[in-house]
């Protein structure tokens, strides 16, 4: 114990007694940790974003909708659930509550909607009652679209914040009127404000009763539904899901072994997808600034290897004083890890910094957040950078001939 105290006492005397020359030594390490923890902080920010995102759905959510291959597209054919589909639902499957289907009927991209002489062009979707608890949308002014407003086929409508904004409306929207495919819709709601996310709103929306937009649609048989319910368990949420999938198959009557012409998904499944995602990002990218450490690693080799030349007749000394091999070897491993300790915790804070300066640059970009575990890379990789590259000059000090080394001019 008293020679590692004492061999860390001599690493820092070196260190200070050449303080520029360590700083530039350790300056490969300061930028490659800095580099990785920038890297790591950004897209675990956008991580927890995204995770927090899909907690306010609930992880007994399930979602149904068509999916159509992109080879099957090209083929001009396009798979829909279909109200059919939403009626089997409904009567075959137990334990769900908070059916909703919903669907766009001026398109996917949207239209136009007007307001005394303002115009915007905003996502308008049919839904029923139970979409506000199925997709945790609730309102901030006035009142949700209820059973009664679908069934007498009122002209009446839930605006989110960006509309409003858009449009010019009042703080408070309830009561005014819109023009939506040359209908007037009265707006009777505004949902709370959930914000943005990668600069684009999640209040861009303007939601009508299913059954006017299926009237605006025309075409029942062709109406592309996507079907969202919560399963009262949560524990049944995979058996409810592989009964809806048969369920589905045989009402489209999928051949064994044919693919699904649907996507069953929870939150949950697509948080994991996003995570799988995101990590895969984490590391690719933390790969590619880590090359970094290793021209540090280097750097730090080769200043040690020059230092092991300076000191050759004070090793020399230090045999002859009676200092044993592992001594000399221990000596100079601690400096070259406390070289690069030193690097790893200077670059951490300024890995910090630059991940938190860059989100908050990028307009509407979650802040940045740094992991527990990066901050035990960000040292541990210091550490193996600095025992890895210090061996070679720790071994050649240690190595050196006493009666050669006092000899050396």
């Amino acid at each position: 114990m008293f020679s590692i105290i004492e061999s860390f006492r001599s690493a820092l005397q070196s260190i200070r007694a050449h303080s520029f020359r360590s700083f530039l030594t350790s300056l490969g390490i300061i930028i490659g940790v800095a580099s990785v923890i920038a890297v790591v902080s950004i897209v675990q920010g956008l991580s927890a974003s995204i995770s927090n995102e899909f907690k306010g759905l609930g992880s007994n959510s399930l979602t149904v909708r068509a999916d159509t291959p992109m080879e099957e597209i090209m083929q001009g054919k396009v798979n829909v659930l279909s109200m059919a589909d939403y009626e089997k639902v409904v009567a075959h499957i137990d334990d769900i509550s908070n059916v909703s289907p919903s669907f766009m009927p001026f398109g996917d991209f949207g239209t136009t909607v007007r307001h005394t002489g303002q115009s915007a062009f905003t996502q308008v979707m049919a839904i029923t009652e139970a979409y506000q608890d199925a997709h945790q949308v609730f309102p901030d002014k006035g009142r949700f679209i209820r059973m009664s407003d679908d069934q007498s086929r009122r002209k009446v409508c839930v605006i989110g914040t960006k509309v409003r904004e858009k449009l010019k409306l009042p703080d408070d929207p309830v009561g005014e009127y819109l023009e939506i495919g040359g209908e007037w819709f009265k707006i009777i709601g505004m949902t709370e404000e959930k914000g943005e996310t990668f600069g684009f709103s999640k209040d861009d929306y303007v939601l009508i009763p299913f059954a006017v937009g299926n009237a605006i649609a025309g075409n029942k048989a062709r109406l592309n539904v996507a079907i969202t319910f919560t399963v009262n368990d949560i524990e049944q949420v995979d058996a409810v899901q592989a009964r809806l999938v048969s369920l589905l198959r045989q009402a489209h009557r999928l051949k064994p072994g044919q693919r699904n012409d649907f996507k069953v998904q929870t939150s949950q499944q697509l948080a994991d997808s996003f995570a799988t995602i995101i990590n895969m990002m984490t590391a690719v990218l933390g790969g590619i600034v880590s090359v970094s450490l290793l021209v540090g690693g280097i750097g730090i080799m080769n200043i040690m290897l020059v230092s092991v030349t300076e000191r050759t007749r004070e090793i020399g000394i230090c045999k002859a004083l009676g200092a044993q091999r592992h001594h000399i070897l221990l000596q100079f491993l601690i400096e070259a890890t406390t070289l690069s300790l030193l690097g790893g915790l200077v670059g951490l804070v300024l890995g910090y910094a630059l991940g938190f300066g860059a989100a908050k640059m990028i307009p509407n970009f979650p802040d940045a957040v740094v992991p527990w575990w990066a901050v035990a890379m960000a040292f541990g990789f210091s550490s193996l950078v600095g025992i890895l590259f210090g061996i070679m000059p720790a071994a050649k000090a240690a190595n050196l001939n006493p009666i050669d080394a006092l000899r050396y001019e």
